[in-house]
């Protein structure tokens, strides 16, 4: 039995986490602010819950133990709307809470994975991106990179650990995640939670932009899998699908699937989101060394992914109801 503590677990992510390590067998304590007690994570009665806020050290003192065996700190502030409204937090959290989490595992002796994301890399055009891909971003005075500079700045310091003070750790980048619980801000999540309430999916300038679309259910296997894999330390992996399609296509194959007949809207961001938001064209990895060294790959389709996402939905209404925050 492994012991194990996931900073963020009540989340999209951590709560999927939660569910896998749990359903295998292992002890986990979720360490969490509290704020997002959703049905997902009041679903976890195997684990044992601890409110607290990552930038506490000595609340984080209390559950990162000699006698725990892997931190996996997915705790972060996530999604276009908070990093244009909420930059400072972005920030704070980000690498502030990160630097006490590393410290705290650090002087417990424990393995540590972080998660990081596509972001980091902004607007690189050499697609796809390899784990060590230059990172092209734009002016400081974009909000939107707030949050590809934090979690950068966390993966500085994770490697600045294992190199300097010799901490087991690994890094994983996801690239767009989507599946049940997932607030519906997100392009999957918000479209089908928009099409599934009779609502036009949204689609930002044109949807020429392209992506690759990972099923969370994928992603937290391998993130399980690199937690448990001595090769992984000291190492960063892209965790993600490497299909690529259009923003257009993905929303059309959701209207096909959830049967929306409410037409689309099309919204300009800047407009929408003004100066201080910047999208980019392509984003799509290279996963070679996440099928090499680890063994795991992120195969569902989207379609597969999506179908799944939809049934759960219609399971689960308390999911639909949550209030739509996309722009007029």
């Amino acid at each position: 039995m492994t012991r194990a503590v996931v900073t963020g677990g009540r989340g999209f992510v951590g709560s999927h986490l939660v569910d896998r390590l749990v359903a295998r067998g292992d002890e986990v304590t979720v360490f969490d602010t509290g704020r997002r007690a959703t049905q997902a994570a009041r679903r976890h009665v195997d684990a044992r819950f601890v409110t607290g806020d990552i930038r506490n050290p000595d609340e984080l003192a209390a559950v990162i133990t000699k006698d725990v065996d892997v931190v996996y700190h997915l705790a972060a502030v996530v999604g276009v709307d908070q990093y244009l409204a909420t930059p400072l937090d972005v920030i704070d959290t980000n690498f502030t809470g990160t630097r006490n989490v590393l410290e705290r595992a650090a002087e417990a002796g424990t393995r540590l994975v972080l998660a990081s994301t596509s972001e980091v890399s902004g607007m690189n055009p050499a697609v796809p991106w390899t784990e060590d891909a230059d990172r092209v971003l734009g002016s400081t005075s974009v909000n939107r990179w707030s949050y590809s500079s934090s979690k950068a700045l966390a993966e500085h310091l994770t490697f600045a650990f294992v190199r300097q003070r010799g901490l087991d750790a690994s890094i994983v980048r996801y690239f767009n995640l989507y599946g049940p619980r997932q607030r519906p801000a997100f392009l999957i999540s918000r479209t089908v939670h928009r099409c599934l309430n009779g609502l036009p999916p949204i689609v930002y300038d044109e949807g020429k932009q392209t992506r690759t679309f990972t099923s969370v259910h994928d992603a937290v296997g391998a993130t399980v899998r690199i937690g448990a894999s001595e090769a992984a330390s000291g190492e960063c992996f892209n965790v993600g699908n490497s299909t690529e399609m259009t923003i257009q296509e993905a929303v059309e194959l959701i209207v096909e699937l959830t049967g929306c007949d409410a037409g689309t809207k099309s919204i300009d961001t800047e407009q929408s989101f003004g100066v201080t938001y910047q999208d980019l064209g392509r984003r799509v990895p290279d996963t070679t060394k996440l099928r090499t060294l680890i063994g795991a790959r992120c195969d569902t389709g989207l379609r597969e992914g999506v179908t799944r996402l939809v049934e759960w939905a219609a399971a689960n209404p308390w999911w639909l109801e949550l209030e739509d925050d996309s722009p007029s």
